[in-house]
Protein backbone atom coordinates (compact mmCIF):
# COMPACT_ATOMS: atom_id res chain seq x y z
CA UNK A 1 0.00 0.00 0.00
CA UNK A 2 1.16 3.51 -0.82
CA UNK A 3 0.82 5.73 2.26
CA UNK A 4 -0.53 9.18 1.37
CA UNK A 5 -1.03 12.15 3.70
CA UNK A 6 -3.22 15.06 2.62
CA UNK A 7 -3.05 18.27 4.67
CA UNK A 8 -4.17 20.63 6.12
CA UNK A 9 -7.19 22.43 4.59
CA UNK A 10 -10.50 21.01 5.73
CA UNK A 11 -13.30 23.53 5.45
CA UNK A 12 -16.99 24.10 4.76
CA UNK A 13 -18.70 26.32 2.21
CA UNK A 14 -21.66 27.97 3.96
CA UNK A 15 -24.26 29.30 1.54
CA UNK A 16 -25.56 32.69 2.65
CA UNK A 17 -29.27 32.86 3.40
CA UNK A 18 -29.71 29.09 3.58
CA UNK A 19 -28.81 26.27 5.92
CA UNK A 20 -26.79 24.52 3.24
CA UNK A 21 -23.19 23.53 3.97
CA UNK A 22 -20.80 21.64 1.70
CA UNK A 23 -17.55 20.16 2.95
CA UNK A 24 -14.41 20.89 0.96
CA UNK A 25 -10.95 22.39 1.05
CA UNK A 26 -7.92 21.29 -0.95
CA UNK A 27 -6.83 18.55 1.43
CA UNK A 28 -10.32 17.13 1.94
CA UNK A 29 -11.17 17.12 -1.77
CA UNK A 30 -7.82 15.55 -2.64
CA UNK A 31 -8.19 12.86 0.02
CA UNK A 32 -11.74 12.01 -1.03
CA UNK A 33 -10.64 11.33 -4.61
CA UNK A 34 -7.39 9.62 -3.60
CA UNK A 35 -9.44 7.16 -1.52
CA UNK A 36 -10.89 5.78 -4.77
CA UNK A 37 -7.62 3.92 -5.39
CA UNK A 38 -7.32 0.52 -3.73
CA UNK A 39 -3.53 0.84 -3.77
CA UNK A 40 -3.53 4.07 -1.71
CA UNK A 41 -3.87 4.30 2.08
CA UNK A 42 -5.17 7.84 2.65
CA UNK A 43 -4.73 9.83 5.85
CA UNK A 44 -5.96 13.33 6.57
CA UNK A 45 -3.92 15.63 8.77
CA UNK A 46 -5.58 18.87 9.79
CA UNK A 47 -7.61 20.58 12.47
CA UNK A 48 -11.28 21.25 13.12
CA UNK A 49 -13.23 22.83 15.93
CA UNK A 50 -16.01 21.20 17.87
CA UNK A 51 -18.94 22.58 15.90
CA UNK A 52 -21.47 21.85 13.17
CA UNK A 53 -18.88 22.63 10.50
CA UNK A 54 -16.66 19.84 11.82
CA UNK A 55 -19.65 17.49 11.87
CA UNK A 56 -20.35 18.34 8.24
CA UNK A 57 -16.77 17.53 7.26
CA UNK A 58 -16.65 14.20 9.08
CA UNK A 59 -20.09 13.16 7.86
CA UNK A 60 -19.08 13.92 4.26
CA UNK A 61 -16.31 11.30 4.29
CA UNK A 62 -17.81 8.78 6.71
CA UNK A 63 -18.35 6.32 3.86
CA UNK A 64 -14.84 6.70 2.45
CA UNK A 65 -11.69 4.78 3.29
CA UNK A 66 -9.86 7.69 4.90
CA UNK A 67 -7.93 7.65 8.18
CA UNK A 68 -8.99 10.70 10.22
CA UNK A 69 -7.12 9.81 13.39
CA UNK A 70 -4.63 12.62 12.73
CA UNK A 71 -7.25 15.37 12.47
CA UNK A 72 -6.96 17.55 15.57
CA UNK A 73 -10.10 18.64 17.41
CA UNK A 74 -9.44 22.10 18.82
CA UNK A 75 -12.39 22.99 21.03
CA UNK A 76 -11.46 26.67 21.37
CA UNK A 77 -11.30 27.31 17.60
CA UNK A 78 -13.79 27.52 14.75
CA UNK A 79 -13.58 25.04 11.89
CA UNK A 80 -12.49 26.76 8.68
CA UNK A 81 -15.49 27.99 6.71
CA UNK A 82 -16.15 30.13 3.67
CA UNK A 83 -19.33 32.23 3.43
CA UNK A 84 -20.52 31.70 -0.13
CA UNK A 85 -22.89 33.96 -2.07
CA UNK A 86 -24.79 33.22 -5.26
CA UNK A 87 -25.70 35.51 -8.13
CA UNK A 88 -29.15 35.33 -9.71
CA UNK A 89 -27.61 33.01 -12.30
CA UNK A 90 -26.34 30.69 -9.60
CA UNK A 91 -22.65 31.62 -9.89
CA UNK A 92 -20.65 31.68 -6.67
CA UNK A 93 -18.86 34.74 -5.36
CA UNK A 94 -17.18 35.70 -2.11
CA UNK A 95 -16.64 38.84 -0.07
CA UNK A 96 -13.55 40.10 1.72
CA UNK A 97 -14.76 38.69 5.03
CA UNK A 98 -16.07 35.38 3.63
CA UNK A 99 -13.14 33.28 4.79
CA UNK A 100 -12.73 32.25 8.44
CA UNK A 101 -9.69 30.02 8.40
CA UNK A 102 -7.06 30.79 11.03
CA UNK A 103 -7.26 27.17 12.19
CA UNK A 104 -5.80 26.20 8.79
CA UNK A 105 -3.82 29.28 7.78
CA UNK A 106 -1.86 29.41 11.03
CA UNK A 107 -1.58 25.69 11.69
CA UNK A 108 1.91 24.45 12.55
CA UNK A 109 2.70 20.76 12.88
CA UNK A 110 3.86 19.17 16.11
CA UNK A 111 6.94 16.94 16.20
CA UNK A 112 4.72 13.85 16.30
CA UNK A 113 2.80 15.07 13.25
CA UNK A 114 6.03 15.78 11.39
CA UNK A 115 7.25 12.27 12.13
CA UNK A 116 3.97 10.85 10.83
CA UNK A 117 4.40 12.83 7.60
CA UNK A 118 8.03 11.76 7.30
CA UNK A 119 7.02 8.08 7.27
CA UNK A 120 4.55 8.51 4.40
CA UNK A 121 5.20 7.75 0.74
CA UNK A 122 3.55 10.85 -0.73
CA UNK A 123 2.34 14.12 0.78
CA UNK A 124 -0.13 16.62 -0.66
CA UNK A 125 -0.21 20.22 0.61
CA UNK A 126 -1.21 23.60 -0.80
CA UNK A 127 1.17 26.54 -0.96
CA UNK A 128 -0.77 28.84 1.38
CA UNK A 129 -0.90 26.34 4.25
CA UNK A 130 0.59 27.59 7.49
CA UNK A 131 2.71 24.44 7.68
CA UNK A 132 3.96 24.60 4.07
CA UNK A 133 7.53 25.61 4.93
CA UNK A 134 7.66 22.94 7.63
CA UNK A 135 6.83 20.37 4.96
CA UNK A 136 9.51 21.76 2.63
CA UNK A 137 12.11 21.60 5.42
CA UNK A 138 11.04 18.03 6.24
CA UNK A 139 11.28 17.02 2.58
CA UNK A 140 14.93 18.07 2.48
CA UNK A 141 15.82 15.17 4.79
CA UNK A 142 13.08 12.68 3.87
CA UNK A 143 12.29 10.27 1.03
CA UNK A 144 8.56 10.90 0.55
CA UNK A 145 7.25 12.33 -2.72
CA UNK A 146 5.85 15.86 -2.35
CA UNK A 147 2.85 17.16 -4.30
CA UNK A 148 2.10 20.89 -4.02
CA UNK A 149 -0.81 22.89 -5.39
CA UNK A 150 0.42 26.46 -5.84
CA UNK A 151 -3.13 27.62 -6.57
CA UNK A 152 -3.23 31.18 -7.95
CA UNK A 153 0.28 32.10 -6.79
CA UNK A 154 2.25 33.54 -9.70
CA UNK A 155 5.61 34.72 -8.34
CA UNK A 156 7.69 32.24 -10.33
CA UNK A 157 10.97 33.60 -9.03
CA UNK A 158 9.85 32.76 -5.49
CA UNK A 159 8.28 29.46 -6.56
CA UNK A 160 11.58 28.33 -8.05
CA UNK A 161 13.06 28.21 -4.53
CA UNK A 162 10.81 25.24 -3.83
CA UNK A 163 11.17 23.49 -7.19
CA UNK A 164 14.13 21.29 -6.15
CA UNK A 165 12.02 19.70 -3.42
CA UNK A 166 8.65 19.27 -5.16
CA UNK A 167 7.96 16.06 -7.08
CA UNK A 168 4.51 17.12 -8.34
CA UNK A 169 4.53 20.88 -8.93
CA UNK A 170 0.97 21.86 -9.90
CA UNK A 171 -1.12 24.92 -10.75
CA UNK A 172 -4.31 25.70 -12.58
CA UNK A 173 -3.03 28.25 -15.04
CA UNK A 174 -3.05 29.83 -18.47
CA UNK A 175 -1.21 28.92 -21.66
CA UNK A 176 1.05 32.00 -21.48
CA UNK A 177 2.61 30.51 -18.32
CA UNK A 178 3.64 27.21 -19.88
CA UNK A 179 7.12 28.47 -20.74
CA UNK A 180 7.81 28.95 -17.01
CA UNK A 181 7.11 25.28 -16.36
CA UNK A 182 9.12 24.24 -19.41
CA UNK A 183 12.10 26.17 -18.00
CA UNK A 184 11.67 24.59 -14.56
CA UNK A 185 11.60 21.09 -16.07
CA UNK A 186 14.98 21.66 -17.69
CA UNK A 187 16.49 22.47 -14.29
CA UNK A 188 14.66 20.25 -11.78
CA UNK A 189 13.59 16.57 -11.76
CA UNK A 190 9.93 16.94 -10.74
CA UNK A 191 6.76 16.80 -12.81
CA UNK A 192 5.50 20.31 -13.61
CA UNK A 193 1.79 20.05 -14.30
CA UNK A 194 -0.57 22.81 -15.37
CA UNK A 195 -4.30 22.28 -15.86
CA UNK A 196 -5.84 24.62 -18.42
CA UNK A 197 -9.60 24.15 -17.85
CA UNK A 198 -11.30 23.34 -21.17
CA UNK A 199 -7.92 23.39 -22.95
CA UNK A 200 -6.78 20.24 -21.13
CA UNK A 201 -3.54 19.90 -19.22
CA UNK A 202 0.19 19.97 -19.86
CA UNK A 203 3.03 18.34 -17.94
CA UNK A 204 6.75 18.97 -18.37
CA UNK A 205 9.33 16.44 -17.23
CA UNK A 206 13.06 16.55 -18.06
CA UNK A 207 12.32 19.11 -20.77
CA UNK A 208 9.70 16.97 -22.51
CA UNK A 209 6.11 18.19 -22.95
CA UNK A 210 3.11 15.92 -22.36
CA UNK A 211 -0.32 17.19 -23.45
CA UNK A 212 -3.75 15.69 -22.79
CA UNK A 213 -6.97 17.36 -24.02
CA UNK A 214 -9.97 18.00 -21.80
CA UNK A 215 -12.86 15.55 -22.00
CA UNK A 216 -16.01 16.77 -23.67
CA UNK A 217 -18.48 18.08 -21.09
CA UNK A 218 -22.16 18.31 -21.98
CA UNK A 219 -23.16 20.34 -18.92
CA UNK A 220 -21.14 22.00 -16.17
CA UNK A 221 -22.95 21.90 -12.85
CA UNK A 222 -20.22 23.20 -10.52
CA UNK A 223 -16.47 23.80 -10.94
CA UNK A 224 -15.73 23.58 -7.19
CA UNK A 225 -12.88 21.17 -6.45
CA UNK A 226 -12.22 20.43 -10.11
CA UNK A 227 -8.51 21.15 -9.76
CA UNK A 228 -8.24 19.12 -6.55
CA UNK A 229 -9.83 16.09 -8.18
CA UNK A 230 -7.51 16.37 -11.18
CA UNK A 231 -4.50 16.56 -8.89
CA UNK A 232 -5.59 13.51 -6.90
CA UNK A 233 -6.10 11.44 -10.02
CA UNK A 234 -2.81 12.63 -11.51
CA UNK A 235 -0.64 12.12 -8.43
CA UNK A 236 -2.14 8.80 -7.31
CA UNK A 237 -2.13 7.25 -10.76
CA UNK A 238 1.48 8.27 -11.31
CA UNK A 239 2.52 6.95 -7.90
CA UNK A 240 0.96 3.60 -8.83
CA UNK A 241 2.15 3.09 -12.40
CA UNK A 242 4.66 5.84 -13.21
CA UNK A 243 3.05 6.68 -16.56
CA UNK A 244 2.69 10.44 -17.10
CA UNK A 245 0.13 10.28 -19.91
CA UNK A 246 -2.02 7.77 -18.03
CA UNK A 247 -1.83 9.89 -14.86
CA UNK A 248 -2.98 12.98 -16.78
CA UNK A 249 -5.85 11.03 -18.35
CA UNK A 250 -7.01 9.78 -14.95
CA UNK A 251 -6.81 13.32 -13.56
CA UNK A 252 -8.85 14.56 -16.49
CA UNK A 253 -11.47 11.86 -15.92
CA UNK A 254 -11.78 12.77 -12.23
CA UNK A 255 -12.08 16.49 -13.03
CA UNK A 256 -14.77 15.83 -15.64
CA UNK A 257 -16.79 13.83 -13.13
CA UNK A 258 -16.45 16.63 -10.58
CA UNK A 259 -17.92 19.15 -13.03
CA UNK A 260 -21.10 17.08 -13.18
CA UNK A 261 -22.18 17.57 -9.54
CA UNK A 262 -22.25 20.17 -6.78
CA UNK A 263 -19.28 20.23 -4.42
CA UNK A 264 -15.73 18.92 -4.70
CA UNK A 265 -16.68 15.24 -4.29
Amino acid sequence: MIKLVSLPCLCVDVFDGTNEMRAGGEALNFAAHASRFDEIKVSLLGAVGQDSYADCIMDSISNKNIDVSHVRIEKDKVTANNRTYLTQNGDRYYKEDSWTGDIVDKMLLTQDELEFVRKSDVVFVHFYAGCFKQIIDLKKSSSFKLAVDFLEYRDFEDMEKYAPYVDYFMISGEENLLSKFADFSNKYPGLFNMSLADKGSVTYHNGKEYTVPADEVTEIIDTTGCGDSYHAGFVCSHMINGDIYEAMKVGTQFATETLSHYGGF
